[in-house]
């Protein structure tokens, strides 16, 4: 067995996220073969030889991060949307003068597949320098088939240009198009399902009130061959949540407006929260989403980045983990197993990434830190020393 090992750590202080605690492990080993963990855990217990080692000289080793949540495929910016808000012009303000989503569309819509890929590399090579070794990536930008398709298609490619693990979801749900009927609209949105279906891993939708309504989410959920996801509950609160609920979402996402009714409903589904606090921050909310009540009722909660070109132009996992603390509350250990194990089951891959278990995929980072609480105290610091993606 030990001379079928590819790959060990030695010397390493786990974070290994099966545990609320973190599981920590002050002196462990992570063993892999054919890029998954054979083992994680106490060194006493472990293997101590494989055709290489490495010594992490006493350096913290987690999961590799996840980034559950973003927009990372668009064409072009919307800084001067940025200039608009500073005014006092609010989000919907601008969505219903033709900025907003249907702004970046008109770029996205003039842009070929590989100047998306082009202009999206960037994004993901800054994710990459923190440790993240999975992203999901959004569509929604394009609101026709062939353009939503091109993005679908664009998202996959960067997994061919960088190692990286890409999900995608299909988003064709963002807003309705201009002087379009919003039911019209959807029935086209149900129509794109099965030419979408070889490009994506999941459907989701925007239930707000510039965009679609909880039963037209009902009705293009019912429809989904895929698993589905959903904006809820950002800008008010539309019952978003019931429907996420009712079609067993992994996740509904931003929910500042998310109340005891949506709460129930989701930890019932055991949906997860996914919480934007960089979103929150950029369009400088007010209301937080009710992080103690998601927690009291077991629902789990993940961040992300939500990096997109209106309301989130970010791309560190580690500020939001810091947004996460400070803006909404969350301890330490929940932000941590935010981008980790609660970001994984957001996508459906619990049972593949998101902890340091035998037989998940051999995705670490290594850090230069003394305790894990510096991934989230620190602002502007990038501790990585190391990133494995599926064992290298």
């Amino acid at each position: 067995m030990l001379s079928a090992m590819d790959r060990l750590w030695i010397n390493g202080r786990l974070a290994t996220m099966t545990s609320d605690d973190l599981g920590i492990e002050e002196d462990g080993v992570v063993a892999c073969c054919a890029g998954r963990i054979v083992y994680a855990g106490a060194a006493a217990n472990g293997p101590s030889d494989a055709r290489e080692v490495i010594d992490c000289e006493g350096r913290w080793i987690t999961p590799g991060l996840i980034d559950c949540h973003t927009h990372l495929i668009h064409a072009g910016n919307r800084a001067n949307e940025f200039a608009q808000r500073l005014a006092g012009a609010s989000y919907a303000e601008i969505a219903r003068a033709g900025g907003g989503i249907l702004s970046t569309m008109r770029a996205t819509r003039a842009a070929s597949e590989e100047e998306l890929i082009e202009q999206g590399l960037p994004r993901l090579d800054a994710l990459i320098a923190e440790g993240v070794t999975t992203v999901e990536i959004k569509s929604g930008y394009g609101l026709e088939l062939e353009s939503e398709l091109k993005m679908l298609r664009a998202a996959r490619a960067l997994s061919e240009r960088r190692p990286i693990s890409v999900t995608t979801t299909f988003l064709g749900a963002h807003m309705v198009p201009p002087g379009q009927d919003p039911d019209d609209y959807l029935d086209s949105v149900i129509a794109m399902l099965p030419e979408i279906l070889p490009y994506a891993d999941a459907v989701d939708a925007f239930c707000e009130t510039i965009a679609f309504s909880a039963a037209q989410v009902d009705r293009l959920f019912a429809a989904s061959p895929l698993p589905v996801k959903l904006h809820a509950e950002q800008l008010s609160n539309n019952g978003g949540t019931l429907i996420a609920g009712r079609h067993n979402a992994l996740s509904a996402d931003h929910l500042e407006y998310l109340d005891e009714t949506g709460i129930a409903a989701m930890a019932a589904a055991r949906t997860v929260a996914v919480l934007l606090p960089g979103a929150y921050y950029f369009t400088r909310e007010t209301r937080k989403p009710p992080v103690e009540a998601l927690h009291a009722a077991g629902v789990p909660i993940a961040i992300a980045t939500d990096c997109n070109p209106g309301t989130a132009p970010l791309t560190s996992l580690l500020l939001v983990m810091n947004m996460a603390a400070t803006l909404f509350g969350l301890s330490i250990e929940q932000c941590l197993i935010g981008v980790t194990r609660n970001a994984a089951r957001a996508l459906g891959r619990a049972d593949e990434i998101g902890t340091l278990e035998g037989g998940k995929s051999c995705d670490l980072a290594i850090w230069n830190i003394d305790h894990p609480a510096e991934l989230v105290y620190r602002i502007g610091f990038n501790p990585l020393h190391a990133r494995i993606w599926r064992g290298q």
